[in-house]
């Protein structure tokens, strides 16, 4: 069990006046208006440190507070691997299934509480996040200075995505595996990637002709009859770029729940077991390969790799 965690609300002028049961039920739709009525009888919603009744009227400004009582996480796995550390930078190997921030049902098991507690003195800080089901290299800030270098060059590449001469400060590659498929030997993603409505979570990211700007540059590792292994540089950072781009291109990750071809989760219902497909779901292939960046103390360049897991290794055959 945890401790439990207190989720904050600020109620904004379109949602004053909505009872509080109405405002979670809409607004938080993984529970439903009888769950949050159950919370709020209990005493577990306060206003102010009172607690609030369901049919109370919401004031601009107003702050609730949620107060969820101690759960059992999911179990994922915890440990990871220290490829690269420094007075500014750390890199670590995450492996698939921890989630790299707190949300959802994970708040202990994940990647940010696990580095509070190895290193509770100075822990590092993720500069950027891998899905729950990606694994592979995370790169941590150590300094105030790598924090905000790397945040900023990070913030530079996706502004220079529409320009594929622009110099790319940092190179993220990936390793995917898809099924079959006659993608070019080389190719080039560009589908817009932006918010879809979600009947749980309210939105997700997926393939939206109005959304932002997305590039990606592939090429084809090795094929097989029954799958296809892909290499992808990302330029831009948008959530799920990989995932969404290769469903968007007709070829979705292999095992992916959330993205078929298309790169939209349209149709979206529960499984067999009443659960609902969500962007943090595992069961797809998808490895953070390869990280190139400047120093953000030196301008010396670094080469970082991540072994892939052996699904994502090229094979080789007895003849080669």
């Amino acid at each position: 069990m945890n401790q439990g965690w207190i989720y904050t609300d600020r109620i904004t002028p379109t949602s004053a006046g909505l009872r509080v049961v109405d405002f979670y039920a809409s607004r938080y739709r993984h529970s439903s208006p009888a769950q949050w009525q159950a919370r709020i009888e209990a005493g577990q919603i306060q206003s102010q440190g009172t607690p609030v009744a369901a049919d109370d009227r919401l004031q601009p400004g107003q702050v609730l507070a949620y107060h969820r009582p101690p759960w059992s996480e999911p179990p994922v796995p915890l440990d990871f691997e220290v490829l690269y550390e420094d007075e500014d930078l750390m890199a670590i190997a995450k492996p698939a299934g921890l989630p790299v921030l707190p949300g959802g049902n994970f708040l202990t098991h994940t990647l940010l509480h696990q580095l509070q507690r190895r290193y509770p003195d100075h822990p590092p800080t993720p500069v950027h996040r891998l899905g729950r089901g990606t694994s592979g290299l995370v790169l941590l800030a150590r300094s105030p200075l790598a924090r905000s270098v790397l945040s900023r060059q990070m913030r530079d590449s996706t502004a220079q995505a529409h320009n594929p001469q622009a110099p790319q400060t940092i190179r993220k590659t990936y390793r995917a595996l898809i099924g079959p498929s006659d993608l070019s030997d080389r190719f080039t993603l560009t589908t817009p990637i932006g918010k879809v409505a979600h009947p749980v979570l309210g939105h997700v990211y997926a393939a939206s002709p109005t959304g932002l700007s997305a590039y990606s540059e592939g090429k084809v590792l090795q094929r097989s009859p029954e799958s296809t292994l892909v290499e992808v540089t990302i330029r831009t950072g948008r959530p799920h770029q990989i995932r969404i781009h290769l469903a968007a291109a007709g070829y979705p990750l292999l095992g992916d729940p959330l993205y078929p071809p298309g790169g939209v989760p349209l149709g979206l219902a529960p499984d067999a077991a009443a659960k609902m497909p969500v962007p943090g779901d595992t069961g797809y292939y998808l490895h953070a390969y390869r990280l190139s960046l400047p120093h953000p103390r030196t301008p010396k360049t670094i080469e970082l790799t991540c072994p892939p897991p052996p699904i994502l290794a090229i094979r080789y055959s007895s003849r080669d």
